[in-house]
């Protein structure tokens, strides 16, 4: 029997999200910020997109920049965002919650699992930043979860192929691996060969120069080290390169 390949894009504006979809993407992960590693997106950003496409819309639900330990506030924030978009007609979100000694916080994640009702849900990789990830697999397999997002507990899914290869054995068929992190073709004809994974996670990011022709070289205002006259953007090209090989090995 044939495998089937699924190919999520990670996006944060409208055309990037039409970007992916031109490449072949299944679904996208929809988020803001995602030059510092993504937060929860507006509403309007995922209703223009809902009504100008037919794909599969995951909102990753991640209220600031920063660790994934979350205080009751916070905690009622994210409750509130999964609710929205829940209402919104979104087809999953992407969670993640830690306790300080790097263990999953099950009673967080059971209150957003409840908030979600029959969405899909994704662990992100606040499982990356565990302590024990087969401890995590198998609390994240408890709690009902459908996917977790990982590279391996590494920086790149390369670097982290052979923890993916044990964590695949050990979530069999309760629980779904998507890999992330330096997701590309070659990447990905790399992990083909070398594991039995079937879902990848890419950006497919290309850095355009803003077309300001004013610049103001006096004044800053983004995060030490990155220039508000970069823009991140999905290259459809980088996604149907993917999409043709995951096509051929099928």
């Amino acid at each position: 029997m044939s495998k089937r390949y699924l190919l999520e894009c990670c996006v944060d504006s409208v055309k990037s999200a039409r970007c992916a979809k031109e490449g072949g993407a299944d679904r996208l992960e929809l988020c803001a910020n995602l030059v510092i590693g993504g937060t929860t997106p507006s509403l309007a950003l995922y209703e223009q997109i809902r009504e100008s496409m037919d794909i599969r819309i995951h909102a990753l639900i991640r209220p600031r920049f920063g660790d994934f330990l979350y205080d009751s506030d916070e905690a009622d924030v994210i409750c509130r965002e999964i609710s929205a978009f829940r209402k919104a007609g979104a087809d999953g979100v992407v969670i993640g919650s830690l306790n300080p000694d790097g263990s999953l916080n099950p009673e967080q994640l059971k209150r957003f699992l409840d908030c979600a009702g029959q969405m899909s849900v994704t662990l992100h990789r606040a499982f990356d930043m565990c302590r024990d990830p087969f401890e995590a697999l198998e609390q994240a397999k408890a709690l009902g979860i459908d996917t977790i997002l990982t590279s391996g507990q590494a920086a790149s899914c390369l670097e982290g192929m052979e923890l993916l290869q044990k964590l695949e054995a050990a979530a069999g068929t309760d629980i779904a691996l998507l890999a992330g992190a330096g997701i590309n073709e070659a990447a990905v004809r790399t992990l083909l060969a070398h594991t039995g994974l079937t879902r990848f996670h890419m950006s497919g990011k290309t850095v355009l120069n803003s077309r300001m022709q004013y610049r103001n070289p006096a004044v800053s205002m983004g995060l030490p080290g990155l220039s508000e006259y970069e823009i991140w953007q999905t290259d459809s090209q980088a996604v149907r390169s993917v999409r043709a090989l995951l096509d051929a090995a099928q």
